[in-house]
C-alpha cells in the first residue's frame, strides 16, 4: 500500500515557493522597466528660462529651457517651445544656477515615469554640454 499524502503538501509548498520567486522577479523587472530603464537620451538646446529647487518632502531641481522656433498650440494658436526637465546631480544644478538666461546645450535621459526623489519630469538632465552667453540688450 502506497501512501501519497506526505508528498502532496511537499509538492504544493515547492510550487508555491517557485511561484513567489517568479512573481518577485517579474515585479522587480517591471519596476525597473517603468522607473529606471532609460527610454531615450539626447541633447536639447535653448535659453534657460526657469530653474528652481522645490518640493515638500524631496527637494528637486526643476527647469525650463526655451527652444528656438515656434510650435503650434493646442487650440490652433502658436506657443513657445519649452523643454521641462529635472536635475538630480548638485554639480549640474550649480552650473545651471550660474548660467540663467544663457544659451545652453543640455544632455538628458528620458524615463517612462517619474520618481519623487528624481523630480517631476520624465526628462532628467545629467550634464551641460555647452554654455553660450546671450546678449539681448541691443535687440529691443
Amino acid at each position: 500500500m502506497e501512501n501519497n499524502t506526505p508528498q502532496a503538501p511537499k509538492k504544493k509548498s515547492k510550487f508555491l515557493l517557485y511561484f513567489i520567486i517568479i512573481l518577485v522577479i517579474a515585479t522587480a523587472g517591471l519596476f525597473y522597466y517603468r522607473y529606471y530603464f532609460v527610454f531615450g537620451e539626447g541633447v536639447k538646446a535653448g535659453q534657460l528660462n526657469y530653474f528652481v529647487k522645490k518640493g515638500y518632502l524631496f527637494k528637486t531641481y526643476e527647469g525650463r529651457l526655451i527652444q528656438s522656433g515656434l510650435k503650434p498650440g493646442a487650440s490652433g494658436g502658436i506657443s513657445s517651445n519649452e523643454f521641462r526637465f529635472s536635475v538630480t546631480e548638485k554639480k549640474v544644478a550649480e552650473v545651471l544656477n550660474k548660467n540663467a538666461g544663457s544659451y545652453l546645450e543640455l544632455h538628458y535621459k528620458e524615463y517612462f515615469h517619474t520618481l519623487p526623489w528624481r523630480g517631476t519630469s520624465e526628462f532628467v538632465v545629467d550634464s551641460v554640454v555647452s554654455v553660450k552667453p546671450v546678449n539681448n540688450l541691443g535687440n529691443y
